[in-house]
């Protein structure tokens, strides 16, 4: 990657982030952790492979998450970053009960930076499963008051639901969402504002560099492999919900766009049960499309130009 960057971000706006991503699950997490690794405020620790085993069907019983950790690297590789950043496998499988952390190099590795003494706030930002972040939180109670969890996943409150995140590890969720840490959560409802056209991304992402070549490519063959089912996906548009955790750093202070809700457990169907512990958290029920993909394409141009183009 180029030194493009005609500013500044103020030392004191710079801030830590740990991005847990099940990379290879769905097209989304590798256009966001490019969007990290291009976000001068954002300084990345490291990534943390995460398991998607309810899709254990199509990639192998226990094989989910080092499916992600591959593709963790086929992203760096076509940033030009290969060995500039720490990559840890994370859990292999779900948690069986909320009292059994699995361990991991990835929960190690939280439970390391959580605990460094660095001034700077520190973002977990998990972009799949839980039970990373969570195991983390079991195995060592006292990163809880320095760390702050950011989540795509869940549905709207107050019904709360399924979606394809949640339903991977409901019991570390369960832990996270009453646990101590500060949490912020982007139900799927609020993702789906991030709906982009492929033709966008043809013209927007495609041009610049090995790195928008390959997200595009990426995207357009799971489109395809994926087009013979009824529900998902679209046939021309996608939605890039994962880029909305950098939404949530690029503007934490417009209160506009969450709300604080009282703490819930995920009942047996995925349903909000409401806790009287007086814990709040964070809940995302808007996300700026136009600041999110505008920010991405633009980093994108300038980091990766195109001769033809600039």
């Amino acid at each position: 990657m180029r030194d493009c960057l005609k500013f500044k971000v103020p030392e004191q706006k710079r801030v830590r982030v740990i991005i847990d991503t099940d990379c290879k699950n769905e097209a989304d997490d590798p256009y966001a952790i490019a969007h990290f690794l291009m976000t001068p405020m954002c300084e990345v620790k490291g990534l943390v492979a995460a398991h998607y085993e309810t899709k254990a069907k199509e990639f192998g019983v226990g094989k989910t998450m080092e499916c992600s950790y591959e593709e963790i690297h086929e992203v760096l590789k076509h940033m030009g970053l290969s060995g500039k950043y720490p990559v840890y496998r994370g859990a292999v499988y779900p948690m069986e009960s909320e009292d059994a952390p699995r361990d991991s190099e990835g929960a190690r590795f939280i439970i390391e930076e959580a605990l460094k003494e660095d001034d700077r706030p520190l973002y977990v930002v998990a972009i799949g499963s839980l039970t990373n972040v969570a195991s983390a939180m079991l195995l060592m109670p006292a990163i809880q008051e320095r760390i702050t969890i950011i989540w795509t996943g869940g549905m709207s409150y107050p019904k709360g639901g399924i979606d394809f995140n949640i339903k991977q590890d409901r019991n570390a969720a369960n832990v996270v969402f009453t646990s101590h840490a500060p949490f912020w959560q982007i139900p799927a409802d609020a993702c789906r504002a991030l709906n982009v056209s492929l033709m966008e991304l043809q013209d927007r992402v495609e041009p610049y560099g090995t790195l928008g070549a390959y997200l595009f490519r990426e995207l357009t063959e799971l489109n395809e492999r994926k087009g013979i089912r009824p529900d998902w996906p679209h046939g021309e548009t996608w939605v890039l919900g994962d880029n909305a955790t950098v939404f949530t750093l690029l503007d934490s202070l417009n209160s506009i766009s969450y709300t604080m809700q009282p703490c819930c457990r995920i009942g047996e169907n995925y349903e909000y049960i409401p806790q009287e512990t007086g814990r709040k958290v964070r809940v995302y029920h808007s996300v700026d499309a136009r600041l999110t993909m505008e920010d991405f394409y633009a980093k994108l141009k300038q980091y990766f130009p195109h001769p033809d183009r600039n």
